[in-house]
């Protein structure tokens, strides 16, 4: 299956849709009697007066998430051809995107993180246009923006503000400007908010916004341990890729060494923000799902040994398969 993706064929399109199908399978056989829809935080429902708690019958709510992944998958595929992330063109970053969507069962249903992947795509093709854009004031000032708008969505998306101070360091001299208006482009957003607590009598209530923040850091999560056996081939994968691109790293453009350290840094943040949620819920990691996806795909595209990555992959298929249909 990793060969038919390395090549650039429009037709993998198809085989995608078929495997992202496949995937669903067990917890389609196994679908809750109820699934809810939450798109905003309860401090921004001010702005959506009306309803912003959908009830979709199951099998909708799973078949609108497994649109969203698809279109994702494309897009995360069209990020890393368009500015040369892997070298050369090929359908791997959607193949692992998708495959690596279905790795738990709270994956599959709409929630905010998912809706948030929109905004991290968006924000990494902005990112990488630092490099070589002209004008990276306003640039900055949109990115500011765009993390505003997701934290309004799903508060943890807040720290994704400091990939862009991450990135200016990687991509850009120190020019002090560029990094005050990302904080404008931020502030813009909650301004307006601030604005609709003082029409609404609640202003005095807005600096309880970021109140979360001040939660430490857990130090224990009680977790089963049988449902995260299927990480066992995504870590070995990780590492791997992380070995292949160290490998070659000093041999690639300049752009791309720096574009690998701005996804790890982005890997690094998305992962360890979960804490800001008073409840932990897998969902979260949705946000690992796109720079994780660009790293599998770089070390598929290379490894050499067929039978050895064809297997690790399999691998992985059949173990997110086998965890829909039994849990313990």
């Amino acid at each position: 299956m990793i060969n038919v993706f390395r090549t650039y064929n429009p037709l993998n399109i198809v085989w995608l849709g078929i495997l992202l199908f496949l995937l669903r399978i067990g917890f389609i056989y196994n679908v809750p009697a109820r699934l809810e829809f939450t798109y905003l935080e309860p401090f921004a429902r001010l702005l959506a007066p009306g309803a912003y708690q959908y009830d979709f019958p199951p099998l909708l709510n799973v078949f609108l998430a497994a649109v969203l992944v698809f279109i994702q998958a494309l897009l995360v595929n069209r990020l890393t051809s368009q500015f040369g992330l892997l070298g050369k063109p090929s359908f791997l970053p959607a193949l692992m995107y998708v495959t690596l969507s279905g790795l738990f069962t709270p994956f599959l249903i709409l929630s905010p993180p998912l809706i948030c992947n929109f905004l991290l795509i968006w924000m990494l093709y902005k990112l990488f246009d630092l490099y070589k854009g002209d004008d990276a004031k306003s640039i900055t000032y949109d990115l500011g923006m765009i993390v505003a708008i997701g934290s309004l969505i799903y508060f943890p998306f807040i720290y994704l503000f400091l990939a862009i101070w991450v990135a200016l360091m990687l991509f850009r001299p120190f020019y002090w400007r560029e990094w005050i208006i990302g904080i404008m482009g931020y502030a813009t957003v909650f301004f307006f908010l601030a604005v609709i607590y003082y029409l609404r009598n609640k202003l005095p209530q807005f600096s309880n916004i970021w109140t979360p923040l001040a939660t430490k850091f857990p130090t224990h999560i009680s977790i089963n341990y049988y449902n995260y056996l299927v990480l066992i081939p995504v870590v070995i994968i990780f590492m791997l890729g992380i070995v292949r691109i160290q490998q070659i790293f000093f041999r690639s453009y300049v752009q791309i060494r720096k574009s690998f350290q701005l996804l790890f840094v982005i890997f690094l943040i998305t992962g360890l923000s979960f804490y800001v949620k008073a409840q932990f819920s897998l969902t979260h990691f949705l946000l690992c799902l796109i720079p994780l996806s660009i790293f599998f795909a770089y070390y598929f595209l290379y490894a050499g040994a067929r039978w050895f990555y064809e297997s690790l992959f399999f691998i992985l298929l059949a173990g997110i398969v086998y965890f829909q249909f039994n849990t313990f």
